[in-house]
């Protein structure tokens, strides 16, 4: 058979009956394509042809397989992608895949979850031994075929166990990123990855299989931030990683409300792995570079608009308002700082990187000892965020791209000189 016969079907009961056997008919293969979905039919049928031009140009002789894990969509979505042809996506050069292109669909509930979507996809990556997988975002409307080949040859072709992507953004976007998630966690594990959360990436059956089985799966919980928990363990793994430029990265708007989820899913898992990997990141004294394919980033400078007034005033009604929460997170040196610069005006106001370090850094601490509801402290970093963000908009109004990247760079080797400060707090497992 051509599934590994030692399966355990026990192990496994979280497949359904119907997809272990859309599974078996499809056999062993070369190239995996997961794609998690929720009610985006609006995006799904471009991008399952841009995956299907993709392998028609780059894969035509290899196995291929899109695997689809649906939280329960209502508009169709499932059907539109089992349901496309890759004749479809030939091209007028009449370029023809010498294999089937199967594309098979599950439901896994009826609620989106993203972890149980991504167990989903690494179960079929391992029980059809693919040897290179890549899981797409099913928003990326913008996705162009040559995007499979970036995200799969590295691992296809060259060995690599991880390839996480980068992109071309405007200066203003991404700021979480760039202000916390990426200096943080290149200061800790020690490797410059500038997307280590992302929901397009390519990676190793190896690398599949070490974290299915590695992982406490809570089935249907939606827990999150499995992405940047995916990234974290080729990290802890030694495993070999690298980036490769896609391009530009659509832009979604986001609402101020939507500011704590985010921070549920990047530094609420982030601060929850860095318990277990203590070992892994309190021995790393520096960070290194991961090679990478094309351009390590490009940044647009045109206009966008901005609500900086807004970001200052809810970074000041957040000091006034949680005094006593950070009372119990923070050190009183750190929240009188805070306390002062609250009260500046729009142009004297600065919330400089050392100080946004520590406070970052105390937070971590404050959480792993549990000092308040985790999730109260996830909440509670949100004002001090946008105080942040607000200085980093006034920092950089006028930069250009350089000067943007340069100030970046400040930012993370300020989280690198303090890294011995979040030890000094850190509390020893007993």
């Amino acid at each position: 058979m051509a599934l590994r016969a030692e399966m355990n079907l026990a192990e496994e009961s979280f497949l359904t009956d119907d997809f272990l056997r859309q599974l078996i008919n499809v056999g062993e293969v070369d190239i995996l394509v997961g794609l998690p979905t929720h009610n985006n039919a609006k995006t799904i049928a471009a991008i399952v042809q841009a995956v299907q031009s993709g392998i028609l140009h780059r894969f035509p002789r290899e196995r291929a397989v899109i695997i689809n894990a649906d939280g329960g969509s209502r508009d169709g979505t499932p059907e539109l992608i089992t349901g496309a042809s890759i004749d479809d996506a030939r091209p007028s050069s009449n370029l023809y895949a010498l294999r089937t292109l199967h594309s098979i669909s599950t439901r896994y509930g009826n609620t989106p979850a993203t972890d149980v979507a991504f167990r989903t996809i690494l179960a079929a990556a391992e029980l059809l031994r693919a040897k290179a997988c890549v899981v797409m975002s099913p928003e990326s409307a913008h996705m162009e075929p040559e995007w499979l080949s970036k995200l799969l040859s590295p691992v296809y072709r060259d060995g690599f166990d991880l390839v996480t992507p980068t992109y071309r953004r405007h200066k203003f976007e991404g700021l979480l990123i760039t202000n916390l998630l990426y200096p943080m966690t290149r200061a800790l594990y020690g490797l410059r990855i500038r997307e280590a959360y992302s929901l397009d990436f390519g990676f190793s059956g190896r690398l599949a299989t070490q974290f299915l089985g590695q992982n406490a799966w809570n089935d249907g919980t939606g827990e999150g931030g499995v992405e940047l928990r995916f990234t974290l363990a080729a990290i802890r793994g030694g495993l070999r990683i690298c980036q490769s430029f896609l391009g530009n990265k659509d832009h979604v708007e986001h609402r101020a409300a939507d500011l704590v989820p985010a921070l549920r899913q990047t530094v609420g898992t982030l601060f929850s792995a860095l318990e277990r990997d203590f070992p892994v990141w309190s021995a790393v004294t520096s960070s290194q570079p991961v090679p990478t394919t094309g351009a390590e980033l490009e940044t647009l400078l045109q206009p966008v608009r901005v609500n900086r007034k807004r970001l200052r005033e809810m970074f000041s009604t957040g000091v006034a308002e949680l005094g006593s929460v950070f009372q119990s997170i923070l050190s009183p040196a750190t929240l009188a700082e805070l306390q002062r610069i609250s009260g500046l005006g729009e142009e004297d106001f600065q919330y400089p990187a050392e100080l946004w370090v520590r406070t970052v850094y105390e937070f971590a601490a404050s959480y792993q000892k549990s000092v308040i509801s985790r999730d109260h402290i996830i909440q509670a970093l949100a004002p001090l965020f946008r105080g942040r963000v607000f200085t980093f908009l006034m920092e950089n109004r006028n930069a250009s791209a350089d000067e943007v990247e340069n100030n970046i760079e400040g930012l993370c080797l300020e989280f690198e000189r303090l890294k011995p400060y979040l030890l000094q707090m850190w509390k020893p497992r007993e």
